[in-house]
């Protein structure tokens, strides 16, 4: 079966990819927590931050649902399986080992942890123990574990719901067809956010980890459930693209107006509703403008949708090699970010262009698939 590629589906993965670059850049700036921070503090860059925050994730674990529903165009659940094992799992073990090892060295050695050269410290600690005591991690990379997780338990359930979409995806195509209908599906997401949240903090260990597993699976699940219905989807995305986006500006609004009062259980429930129903809308907003405007290919697109999953697993451990030198600098904030988002983006850019890109055996440790495959099957990538 042939698959209608959606190339503005590619060109929201670039872009949301390349946010959360920069959203990476911003934390070493802000108040919140994270491997190395600047000498001067900006608290008030929190506030872009915290407004791409409520869908950046949510979105791209849609995205990686609906490249599942084209990758099932032309694979068995088995093969399908295998591949999200080699562009997953072999891309995850490259990152641990090689990747995120820098980042963790620098950390140390930033909080005094360590001392010494990094070969010192390849050859002592940096495979002891499970991070943040230890030095073990996948930090950025956490991304990859969840996906692979919710691709190998959901394989045959999005086969037979591929093959036979049956009552289920006639539901859902009832719903986008109706006015309001894209709102029942924040119902599950509400309850997590209302009830699960307080409860279980998000770790990204993967292993008890229960509320990022259930609000980042149903996302992925709803992915899928949303591509399979097809034409409704889209005109839906597309007819309400202007109420959403209203609806989406209300919503962060009254999100900024309630995080000024103290927390409690009316506040709590208050903000569940409202972050629900922010992350929805503002992904609709997006998928409604990219379908109108973005829907055509490039050069350009062709050229950043094969490089967005190298630039992904780099350019974390750019920013922090970077970010060491500069966090004493005292540039000022504008400096500093601009230094720092030009050196991520060159240096992933130098690293990719011209040594992961000729060199073909680098190719699947960074997930690049081979560019023999068939044009049909060169659909959305789920990474």
């Amino acid at each position: 079966m042939k698959a209608k590629r959606r190339y503005d589906l590619d060109w929201l993965r670039v872009g949301v990819f390349a946010l959360l670059i920069l959203y990476h850049v911003g934390m070493f700036f802000v108040p919140w927590g994270w491997h190395l921070k600047n000498d001067i503090i900006y608290p008030e860059l929190r506030w872009p931050m915290l407004f791409v925050n409520q869908w950046r994730l949510p979105i791209l674990f849609v995205i990686s649902g609906m490249g599942t529903y084209y990758a099932y165009s032309y694979r068995s659940p088995g093969a399908y399986a295998g591949e999200r094992l080699l562009r997953l799992g072999i891309p995850l073990l490259f990152g641990m080992l090689v990747i995120v090892p820098p980042q963790v060295y620098l950390e140390r050695l930033a909080s005094g942890a360590f001392y010494g050269s990094y070969w010192e410290y390849l050859s002592g600690p940096a495979f002891k123990g499970v991070y943040p005591e230890g030095n073990i991690s996948w930090h950025h990379l956490w991304f990859l574990p969840y996906l692979l997780l919710f691709s190998l338990v959901l394989a045959r359930v999005f086969r037979r719901l591929r093959d036979r979409p049956g009552k289920q995806v006639a539901w859902v195509r009832k719903r986008l067809r109706s006015k309001w209908g894209l709102l029942l599906f924040i119902l599950p997401l509400y309850f997590y956010e209302a009830f699960m949240e307080p409860f279980f903090n998000v770790t990204h260990a993967l292993v008890g980890d229960w509320f990022a597993l259930a609000n980042y699976g149903t996302l992925f699940f709803y992915g899928f459930l949303l591509t399979a219905a097809g034409e409704d989807f889209w005109q839906a995305a597309v007819r309400y693209r202007r109420r959403n986006l209203l609806l989406g500006i209300a919503s962060f609004a009254g999100l900024l107006f309630i995080w000024q009062f103290e927390d409690n259980a009316y506040r709590h429930f208050s903000e569940a509703g409202l972050k629900v129903l922010n992350l929805w809308t503002w992904i609709f907003v997006l998928f409604g403008y990219a379908a109108v405007y973005l829907n055509r290919p490039s050069r350009l697109l062709s050229y950043c949708n094969r490089a967005v999953y190298p630039f992904y697993i780099l350019h974390q451990t750019v920013t922090v090699i970077l970010a060491y030198f500069l966090m004493d600098t005292d540039l000022g904030l504008g400096l500093e970010f601009f230094l720092l988002t030009l050196g991520t983006f060159g240096g992933s850019w130098l690293i990719y262009h011209f040594i992961i890109r000729p060199v073909k055996f680098l190719h699947p440790l960074m997930g690049l698939k081979s560019k023999k495959a068939a044009p049909e099957k060169q659909l959305q990538r789920t990474a």
